[in-house]
C-alpha cells in the first residue's frame, strides 16, 4: 500500500510539474490582451490533479459545508476571496 501511495504522489508530481509549464506557456501565449490569463484561472485543474488516484472519499469536497446564519451563532462575513498563489 505503501509503494502504491508513493508512486501515485511521484506521478502527481510529474504531472503538477507539467501542468505548471502549460499553464505557464497558456498565459505567456494567450492572444486577448484585454483580458489575460492569470493562475487563478487554473485552480480547477489544480484541484483535480491533486485528487487524482484516491478514491471518492477522499477527493477535494465540491461544495464547502454551509456556515450557520449570524442569527444562528454563524459569522457575518464570510471572506470567499481566495489567497494569491505564491
Amino acid at each position: 500500500m505503501a509503494l502504491e501511495e508513493e508512486v501515485r504522489r511521484k506521478f502527481v508530481a510529474d504531472v503538477w510539474h507539467r501542468f505548471e509549464e502549460l499553464q505557464n506557456w497558456a498565459i505567456a501565449n494567450w492572444p486577448d490582451s484585454e483580458h489575460p490569463l492569470t493562475t487563478s484561472d487554473f485552480v480547477e485543474g489544480r484541484k483535480e490533479i491533486l485528487g487524482l488516484g484516491l478514491p471518492a472519499a477522499q477527493k477535494l469536497k465540491q461544495e464547502p459545508q454551509p456556515a450557520p446564519e449570524p442569527e444562528d451563532g454563524g459569522p457575518q462575513y464570510v471572506d470567499v476571496t481566495p489567497a494569491p498563489w505564491p
